[in-house]
């Protein structure tokens, strides 16, 4: 953001530069008599009138941008704290399943339903880091 903000103050100083350049220029060009008084202030109105809209412009694109990327970057954060939900979620099940599984008893239904349980959740979790990195790289593009 801070980048942003920096952009946003060069542009303004290189627009106010620039439109004392046109004022001097056009004062100069009145006072060779070039052009008239009342050409001199249309053309420096007509300047400031363009330029006004342009910096309009380009404030609402920026803001656009910056929303999207704020937008994007609070969605990946809550992708990715899902993701970790699952994977401890996981380690949980992997923890109990092994429990189960190297104690003397046999194996039973439950077993077998967490096993099943365990490896929806493992897909699940793979479903879920594609998708954080479709959007993480749909944002990248965005962005540019």
């Amino acid at each position: 953001m801070d980048t942003i903000k920096n952009l946003i103050y060069a542009g303004v100083g290189l627009a106010t530069t620039t439109a004392d350049k046109v004022k001097e220029t056009i004062s100069d060009l009145v006072e060779k008599g070039k052009i008239s008084d009342t050409e001199g202030k249309k053309i420096i109105d007509s300047i400031f009138e363009t330029t006004e809209s342009t910096r309009e412009e380009i404030e609402a694109t920026i803001k656009n941008v910056s929303d999207k990327v704020t937008s994007t970057l609070k969605f990946s954060k809550k992708e990715n704290k899902e993701v970790e939900n699952l994977k401890n979620r996981i380690k949980e099940l992997e923890t109990k399943l092994k429990a189960k599984t190297t104690s003397p008893k046999k194996t039973t239904r439950k077993t077998s339903v967490a096993s099943k349980t365990i490896a929806t959740a493992k897909k699940t979790v793979a479903k879920a880091t594609a998708s954080t990195r479709k959007t993480v790289a749909k944002t990248k593009t965005t962005v540019k």
